[in-house]
């Protein structure tokens, strides 16, 4: 079965998966025919396509207060219609859509069902028990991802009894199988009974290259993201130094204010996702335009919103610059060159192909930023200044060690406010912001505080978005209908 043709079929049947001959930068699924899996090698490999290979990053960055309406540019879809907040007319066959982020995230999790499968009917499953870890954390993964764009977003001192997403464990045997919803507290558990089976088992000597799988410090990584939302930062603090123990965490961090300010945008672009860069902790392979158009779409990153998102260096005691290298791609288009387009072509001698993204999905600095807000609401404010500062040490521009710091006066001044433990929350959401812009993982954070959003059309009119608005919440697919899943009202 062709990989257009599962794309087509969301939640149906899909086949057993055969091996790919090698773990490739960017994997292919085989042919389902021709091998039987039954090895725990063979089942490494078949994990190698139980990641979302569709990518969330236009919609999530369009849906954010990072961009802004250029009056002009590429005339993209889901970037249009994400900005306005209307619903994406889509098909899962489009690149970078909600609907293909849905298709993909579901066939993801059937492949780590159907190596689970494996895995339980094998004769001696302990030999498996990587392989098995690798399956659980991919299926809570993707489940993870799907519920937090496609369900109301969970809030833990709420009963979370909306709808949630179908929560699949096992592989499909009939066309077309019918699936409920259940609520939002029901997928967070079994996301969490999921994480908590899989993680102990990861082996990172499982693998040929580890930052393409749920290697331990991505398994952590992905660990103190889920307790975050959930806010039990006690855990959220334990799977941070889980990730990089005895403290590591700066020496992994991206080199942006050494290393990579001697690089051109080209070099930048060829560093930015490659799994030799240790801020990298899990890279996934995504079908994308993103590369090609990121600076160019009508609603992006402007020179005022820059302004807006870079100002967060004034938090800095001491006068400081961030050092992000920003670019133009024409008037009043800017990007920072992070995500580069791979383009695959069909033959050797074709003229057409499918343009690929490596989007890293789990860094270095998510888990610093985790740790931070972590310490804060467990007011160890000593500890959060420290990490606040080691994030400095490497953004700010001609570095000069201590006079240049965050520190509880600098922050009082630019907030206005003298709450020391809301202060560095509000400072770590605006680092966040700024190291991760046209990533898409802005959305995470609005979602999570409720932040309201406000986008001005080029024309003057304001598009508002309050914390509670329907309109926040992507669509199921028109497609899952055919199994029973009912739409979200927006």
């Amino acid at each position: 079965m062709s990989k257009t043709l599962i794309l087509k079929r969301i939640l149906l049947i899909i086949p057993v998966l055969a091996l790919a001959g090698c773990e490739d930068f960017l994997s292919k699924e085989p042919d389902s025919t021709r091998a039987t899996i039954n090895t725990p090698k063979q089942v490494s490999q078949l994990l190698t396509t139980a990641y979302p290979q569709g990518a969330y990053v236009v919609f999530s960055e369009a849906m954010s207060d990072n961009v802004g309406d250029k009056g002009s540019g590429q005339d993209d879809k889901t970037n249009r219609f994400s900005f306005q907040f209307e619903e994406v007319e889509a098909t899962v066959d489009e690149q970078d859509s909600p609907d293909q982020y849905w298709a993909e995230c579901y066939r993801a999790i059937s492949v780590a069902n159907q190596a689970l499968e494996i895995i339980n009917k094998s004769s001696d499953p302990i030999q498996y028990n990587a392989q098995k870890g690798e399956a659980l954390l991919a299926r809570a993964y993707a489940h993870f991802m799907l519920v937090n764009y496609f369900s109301k977003f969970f809030d833990p001192q709420q009963p979370n009894s909306d709808p949630g997403i179908p929560y699949v464990t096992e592989p499909e045997t009939i066309v077309i199988k019918k699936y409920e919803r259940k609520t939002v507290a029901y997928v967070y558990e079994m996301i969490e009974k999921d994480l908590l089976e899989g993680l102990p088992l990861i082996s990172d000597g499982s693998y040929t290259i580890p930052k393409y799988h749920f290697n331990r410090a991505a398994a952590n990584a992905f660990a103190s993201r889920f307790y975050l939302v959930k806010k039990d930062y006690t855990k959220v603090l334990q799977y941070c130094n889980d990730a990089f123990p005895g403290g590591s965490i700066g020496d992994n961090l991206r080199p942006w204010n050494t290393t990579y300010s001697s690089l051109s945008p080209a070099e930048l672009y060829n560093t930015y996702s490659r799994a030799t860069q240790n801020a990298n902790l899990l890279l996934i392979e995504t079908s994308s335009t993103y590369g090609r158009y990121v600076a160019v779409y009508r609603y992006g990153l402007n020179f005022r919103k820059w302004q807006e998102i870079s100002d967060s260096e004034n938090i800095i005691a001491g006068g400081a610059s961030w050092v992000y290298p920003l670019y133009t791609q024409g008037d009043n288009n800017y990007l920072i060159p992070k995500l580069n387009e791979y383009f695959v072509r069909e033959s050797v001698n074709a003229d057409i192909g499918q343009p690929y993204v490596m989007l890293p999905v789990l860094t270095a600095e998510e888990v610093l930023f985790n740790k931070i807000e972590a310490n804060a609401y467990l007011n160890n404010t000593t500890a959060a200044l420290a990490d606040l500062n080691v994030f400095v040490s490497k953004r700010v521009s001609n570095y000069k060690g201590t006079s240049q710091s965050v520190t509880a006066s600098s922050m009082r001044t630019y907030f206005g406010t003298s709450n020391l433990r809301n202060n560095i929350i509000s400072t770590v959401l605006a680092f966040k912001r700024v190291e991760f812009v046209q990533e898409g993982m802005r959305w995470f954070d609005i979602q999570r505080y409720a932040i309201p959003v406000e986008h001005e059309t080029f024309t003057g009119s304001v598009i508002s978005v309050p914390a509670n608005d329907p309109r926040r919440i992507l669509q199921i697919p028109q497609s899952a209908t055919l199994s029973g899943i009912e739409q979200n009202s927006r």
